[in-house]
């Protein structure tokens, strides 16, 4: 007869939860959530059912129900509902609803991502975009939960690539879940869209995402190009569309490429003696440290990049904002 597993050690499980083992030994005094079985003197062991448990109260937690009542519906198998929208959890740390929402749903995020729980991810990710809209999710949930990731893998000796990798993912998936995002069919007849590219050699493409599902949001005609576009596939997709603008993404000084950002700014396109250019916009962080050129504008951040090309779009829909050029090619 084989003998049943002896079960995992609690720096397992801590490894395995992405949780620390103080935490393990917190949640079994305060809670009673430890193994059901555990022999005086030995070593602790999680059977399958206990790490269930375990996994239950991560899950609610990170939701944001309150430790005592996680424990109880985990032991139980319920699932409580998360405080309501706005709604701080009671306590004496509480410092104000919208601040203490946002640090929870961060840590959540993260706490997710360590775990390598992609349904708590999704969960989380959704809520945040739903609760208070794409632009304050990205700029205090999305993209903060995704730096600390990255500084986590810079400072660990290349350790938790994979978290960095599955959390990329999953903010790249609840992003195109926002607005029509990759349903919107061809513009209609005098309705040009707004191209979305990274500049040669750039390969982050997530803050380009975000901006792609607040046009989305806004219901605006996008035609996303993703990473690292060759130059000579972005001047023909401007002269095939005639956009209302583009977007130029740079994370880096090393990748800002300033001549293809002047040469799309005068890219001009129509027929001969009405001939148009578009205004180009320079997103991202390695634009900063020079003056925008003529027909071109650099955004702060989100808010304002969907602002402008907002603006933007309405005037090339309404025939303002093409810049009239005359004469030749």
């Amino acid at each position: 007869m084989t003998e049943p597993s002896p079960g995992l050690t609690s720096g397992a499980v801590a490894r395995r939860l992405g949780v620390a083992p103080t935490t393990l030994r917190s949640w079994d005094r305060r809670y009673g959530i430890g193994p059901a079985a555990h022999e005086s003197g030995r070593h602790r062991r999680w059977s399958p059912d206990d790490i269930a448990v375990l996994q239950e109260m991560c899950r609610l937690t990170a939701s944001g129900v309150p430790p005592a009542e996680a424990a109880r519906a985990a032991r139980a198998g319920a699932v409580p509902a998360a405080p309501p929208a706005g709604e701080a959890p009671a306590g004496p740390d509480a410092r104000g609803p919208a601040l203490d929402d946002v640090r929870r749903e961060l840590r959540g995020l993260g706490r997710a991502a360590v775990r390598l729980d992609s349904a708590a991810m999704d969960e989380l990710l959704d809520s945040a975009i739903a609760r208070y809209g794409l632009v304050t999710a990205w700029e205090e949930v999305l993209a903060p939960a995704l730096h600390a990731v990255g500084r986590k893998w810079e400072t660990s000796e290349d350790r938790y690539v994979e978290v960095e990798h599955l959390l990329s993912w999953h903010v790249s998936t609840a992003l195109r879940r926002v607005g029509p995002a990759g349903r919107a069919g061809p513009p209609e007849a005098g309705t040009p869209p707004v191209l979305l590219a990274c500049v040669p050699h750039e390969q982050h493409t997530l803050p380009l995402e975000a901006l792609a599902a607040g046009l989305a949001e806004l219901g605006l005609p996008t035609r996303m190009f993703g990473a690292a576009v060759p130059p000579e596939a972005l001047d023909q997709a401007v002269r095939r569309t005639g956009p209302a603008a583009v977007a130029l993404w740079a994370q880096a000084r090393s990748t800002a490429d300033h001549p293809l950002a002047r040469h799309v700014a005068d890219t001009s396109w129509g027929v001969r003696g009405a001939r148009s250019r578009t205004a180009v916009l320079l997103a991202g962080p390695g634009w900063a440290g020079r003056t925008p050129g003529p027909g071109m504008l650099r955004p702060t951040g989100l808010r304002e990049a969907l602002s402008l090309l907002r603006g933007l779009y309405a005037a090339a829909r309404d025939g303002e904002g093409a810049t009239v050029v005359s004469g030749g090619a």
